[in-house]
């Protein structure tokens, strides 16, 4: 087999065999469509065979597009014709499925006439995630298999379902009992030749009807989950207008909306975002380097942080044993986590009896620090306290075996101190996980000074074991993304104190995009570790910083968010998520009087400016400084930990989009009136000058 011919056409008895061989992932890729395209017309001229059955080779069936053509002129044959002409076959072809069929893998199975898969295989339509919707016939098939609304939740969502689910749904015909699904394809072939059984063309099914008060029902579930993306609702538009119309004609919508899609800035950030994300694990200073072996973890601190990453590990299949300060704190940590594996029972991600012997078997809760003595790595959970963590750190100096790895899940702090406090300072390296841990996919690596390089591949591959999307970052204050977070909500507060309330920021970013404002993520994250944080900065503070007294007001009279009931917004058992305090207005402009602060109006698009060039300012200088590699790590760790808007691609691919020479405009005039705070960076201004993008410096260059 040669990577110029991935298909192979063979036969058993009666039975043609279409195999595709194209590793890693099966990826349609143009020489397996000409593979397919020849296999398919082969297969009509067999006279010996009757049946088909296309079937992948490795891990997993057709799991999508071939990313390395992604941007560059299509090839033929083109995928849609690839699949009219399976359907089109006089001799039923039966799909055997298995590992992950997605996108053009889920489109190339609904053209075959029956589908058969194997136990723990995963279906999905996942193009919305990259700002298209299926492009080969999927929203048309796709209802015609398994009705109108089920195809609406797969498509506009891009989520994936099981096998049990698919053939709940009648998406599969059958599910086999074996694991090889070549196997299972040459049975169900079997069958269906016994049978005197054909399967059945979906583009001859019937369409199903389109109900305008369902689409108008699914249209505002749809836009509020999307949030302002374009795909999601043109899929939904699609779907419904196309059923409306003969099959081929709803094909022709079908492709007319993908086209379009191709075209938007949307799908061009999201695209950004797709291969930002495989790029952030690309370390090239750490090829050829072994990471250190990890099975047996360690978590210091069991609070809600602590009980997340313990869940997370063990969810990887790692052996854990968490420390809390006493008996009754160790019980409620174990209660916590055994907590979060029952809600995983209940969503489906594990069985019940996988739980009980991970729990039993794999997880423990002690006081004792010599439990510790074997552990491969340990991640240290406890108070954001410099003083706390070099005395975690100390006792683990004399405890923990040559060559653990010692980690601290410090938000801010210097990992460079916390390492001073051992006689292995090669051993330390910060992993930040963001909370919830056992459900949030960032971790930001952080490399101290003297961290060895193995101890970052080993970082590396236990993000990848846990699931988690890892981005290195330099030591600095906050690190990338509670660096960049400071910066933004500065700009947000000064606005508060200038004129504009908490609850216009808020809805403003919002309709930029994201999941919630600035003063509501402070409520749910709890304004008092904000102003510990100011608190241990203060005494080095410059005199032209413009502090934040609302929030120090709020917190020092006891309103801490969601968890006391009163933040910025009040919450309630008549609002649990929250309303607007009436008193805010009053509380504002006391605090302006004293201040000596004229109150202005402020428009949603300026707030909207001034947060984003924040933003976009101090990523500059995180890049310049080298505290970031690249301007797309710094989208991931937005994207990924701080819900900037998957649509725009990250604040740096919008910086790009926007033009840089605009945005440092709008810094110069916001100069004017804060000169300390609105100091355009060095590399920002530098290629606002050239023309220059961010996208175009060293690694980030495609």
């Amino acid at each position: 087999m040669t990577p110029a011919n991935p298909v192979r056409y063979d036969r058993e008895s009666e039975i043609a065999l279409i195999e595709i061989d194209n590793p890693p992932v099966n990826a349609l890729s143009a020489a397996v469509r000409r593979g397919l395209s020849d296999a398919v017309a082969h297969f009509a001229t067999d006279a010996g065979a009757r049946i088909a059955v296309i079937c992948c080779a490795g891990r997993t069936f057709i799991a999508g597009a071939d990313i390395s053509e992604f941007g560059k002129p299509p090839v033929e044959p083109f995928l849609p014709d690839v699949i009219d002409a399976i359907e089109a076959s006089d001799k039923p072809i039966v799909a055997a499925l298995h590992g992950t069929v997605l996108g053009g893998g889920l489109e190339v199975a609904l053209g075959a006439h029956a589908r058969v898969a194997v136990p723990g295989t995963r279906l999905g339509l996942p193009e919305v995630t990259l700002g298209l919707l299926p492009g080969a016939g999927g929203t048309q098939r796709l209802p015609r298999a398994v009705g109108l609304e089920a195809a609406i939740d797969m498509v506009t969502s891009g989520r994936q379902i099981g096998a049990d689910e698919a053939l709940r749904m009648k998406l599969i015909d059958a599910l086999a009992d074996g694991t090889d699904p070549r196997a299972a394809g040459i049975a169900h072939a079997r069958r269906l030749l016994s049978e005197g059984a054909a399967g059945r063309r979906l583009s001859d099914v019937a369409a199903p009807t389109v109900d305008p008060q369902v689409v108008e029902s699914w249209r505002g579930k749809v836009a509020k989950a999307s949030r302002g993306q374009v795909a999601p609702l043109r899929a939904l538009d699609t779907i419904a207008e196309g059923l409306a119309l003969p099959f081929a004609e709803g094909v022709a919508v079908e492709r007319r909306a993908f086209m379009d899609l191709m075209q938007t800035p949307e799908r061009a950030a999201m695209i950004h975002a797709f291969f930002s994300e495989r790029r952030a694990a690309q370390q090239d200073d750490l090829k050829g380097v072994t990471p250190r072996e990890v099975n047996r973890i360690g978590v210091i601190g069991g609070g809600t942080m602590g009980q997340g990453i313990a869940a997370s590990a063990l969810a990887a299949g790692l052996d854990v044993t968490l420390i809390e300060r006493d008996t009754a704190a160790a019980a409620k940590a174990a209660a916590g986590v055994a907590a979060m594996q029952d809600g995983a029972v209940k969503r489906g991600k594990l069985s019940a009896a996988d739980r009980d012997a991970m729990m039993a078997d794999r997880f423990r809760a002690v006081t004792d620090y010599a439990a510790l003595g074997d552990a491969d790595l340990v991640i240290e959970a406890v108070f954001e306290s410099m003083d706390v963590k070099r005395e975690v750190f100390a006792t683990l100096d004399g405890i923990c075996r040559p060559g653990a790895v010692l980690a601290t899940n410090t938000s801010y702090l210097d990992v460079n101190e916390i390492a001073a406090a051992t006689g292995r300072p090669q051993d330390v390296i910060g992993l930040h996980f963001f909370s919830p841990a056992n459900v949030m996919r960032l971790m930001e690596i952080v490399v101290a000074d003297r961290t060895a390089p193995d101890v970052v591949a080993t970082a590396f591959n236990l993000a990848k074991r846990m699931g988690k999307i890892g981005v290195r970052a330099g030591v600095c204050d906050g690190f990338i993304g509670n660096r960049i977070m400071s910066a933004y909500r500065a700009a947000a507060d000064h606005m508060v104190l200038d004129g504009a309330s908490p609850y216009q920021v808020d809805r403003a970013v919002a309709d930029f995009g994201f999941p919630m404002g600035p003063y509501q993520v402070g409520d749910l994250a709890g304004l008092d570790i904000g102003y510990a944080n100011r608190q241990r900065k203060a005494a080095t503070r410059d005199p032209r910083e413009r502090v934040p007294v609302l929030a120090d007001r709020l917190a020092e009279g006891g309103r801490l968010g969601r968890k006391t009931g009163r933040g910025y917004y009040i919450y309630d058992n008549q609002s649990p998520q929250g309303r607007p305090d009436p008193q805010m207005g009053t509380m504002l402009d006391g605090i302006r009087a004293e201040l000596g602060i004229t109150p202005r109006d402020f428009t949603d698009d300026e707030i909207r400016s001034r947060y984003m060039a924040a933003m976009v300012n101090e990523g500059a200088k995180i890049l310049d400084e080298g505290i970031a590699a690249r301007a797309s790590d710094i989208d991931v760790v937005l994207l990924h930990g701080y819900g900037f808007p998957r649509g725009k691609g990250g604040p740096m691919h919008w910086a790009d989009a926007q033009g840089l020479g605009t945005i440092a405009a709008d810094i110069a005039r916001y100069a004017e009136d804060d000169p300390y705070f609105w100091q355009a960076a060095p590399l920002l201004a530098r290629l606002a000058e050239s023309g220059g993008r961010f996208a175009d410096l060293g690694k980030d260059a495609q």
